[in-house]
């Protein structure tokens, strides 16, 4: 299927690994202009060389509202304008109740909420005066169902989505819509990290194993595909089965 976003210009932030990556992969083989943004230059160069294309790497940080407006004000200045913002971003240490403490919620928050915020506001204005416009954003599973040992991502993110949920609807008659990907386990450098085997990390999903960065990708470049454009204010599950909840 042609997505019909041919010559579109994307900015996907955290674009240089796991489901940014595959993100910025899925966009490119459609034929979209793509920048990404990540901290480490060697993992930037590789990921040019996997995404392929027309393609731009972006040396920064978007764990921070400043971070995330330098990214895509720096984007849109090189690709010339922005048609599609994929936001994005790593995530913050596992904790709970009893461990985590203040300074953690807020540097989540800026992490997993302001920065994304951020993007969105400096991005989707001109987008509405253009009349076309898609954003989607990769959040987690854990804004349908909380995950325990993730408190503070589950509390940033969660907000977060309101934000995109409020947004949709008042940029929609503009040609803009806002969605957001919400991945359950996949096998990336963060999951690797909290789990000891990827036979360890599938034990509690349904398909039976983790989920492909490439395939999650995928479900972002649809959500930012011209066939998409009914599609607003939703959220789409990409996760094997792994919300038990029954309102999707």
């Amino acid at each position: 299927m042609d997505l019909g976003i041919k010559g579109k210009c994307a900015a996907v932030a955290a674009g240089s690994a796991g489901l940014g990556l595959g993100a910025a992969k899925a966009l490119a083989a459609e034929g979209a202009r793509v920048a990404v943004c990540g901290r480490d230059a060697a993992r930037l160069q590789a990921a040019l060389a996997a995404i392929g294309g027309d393609v731009i790497a972006i040396e920064g940080d978007v764990s921070t509202p400043d971070g995330g407006r330098a990214f895509v004000a720096e984007a849109a200045e090189r690709l010339g304008q922005i048609d599609i913002l994929v936001t994005n971003a790593g995530g913050p240490p596992p904790g709970t109740f009893d461990t985590t403490l203040p300074e953690h919620y807020s540097a989540a928050l800026d992490m997993n909420c302001l920065s994304m915020i951020e993007m969105c506001r400096a991005v989707i204005p001109a987008m509405r005066e253009r009349g076309w416009g898609r954003v989607c954003a990769i959040t987690s599973i854990g804004v349908k169902q909380p995950i325990g040992f993730l408190l503070a991502s589950s509390v940033a993110r969660a907000g977060y989505t309101s934000f995109l949920k409020i947004t949709a609807r008042e940029v929609a008659p503009d040609g803009v819509t806002v969605n957001s990907c919400q991945p359950g386990t996949h096998w990336t450098d963060r999951v690797a990290k909290i789990a000891a085997t990827k036979e360890d990390a599938a034990s509690n999903i349904p398909v039976g194993v983790t989920g492909d960065p490439d395939d999650f990708g995928a479900a972002v470049a649809f959500l930012c595909s011209e066939q998409a454009k009914f599609i607003t204010g939703t959220g789409l599950l990409v996760d094997g089965g792994q919300a038990s909840g029954l309102l999707d």
